[in-house]
């Protein structure tokens, strides 16, 4: 079960089942987050609706770093 996302300043996302917390307001134009995770699709999902809140432009690929599978966010124009 997916929970509504709230804005706040660390929004938690959690494309598995378990929160991954990232604060969005560290996170600059160009800056970038990998989020370690077997649900991509979800993962996506949810990060562009918190990019969609903010007003942002965002930029995705899923791929595995450090031997983990996920999805790696860039903050674009």
């Amino acid at each position: 079960m997916t929970k509504k996302l709230k804005t706040l300043d660390k929004d938690v996302i959690s494309p598995d089942g378990v929160g991954v917390i990232v604060n969005w307001n560290e996170l600059p134009v160009s800056g970038s987050v990998f989020v370690p995770c077997i649900n991509t699709s979800e993962a996506k999902r949810q990060v562009r609706s918190v990019f969609v809140q903010r007003g942002w432009q965002v930029k995705c690929t899923v791929r595995v770093e450090k031997g983990m599978l996920g999805v790696r966010f860039w903050r674009t124009l």
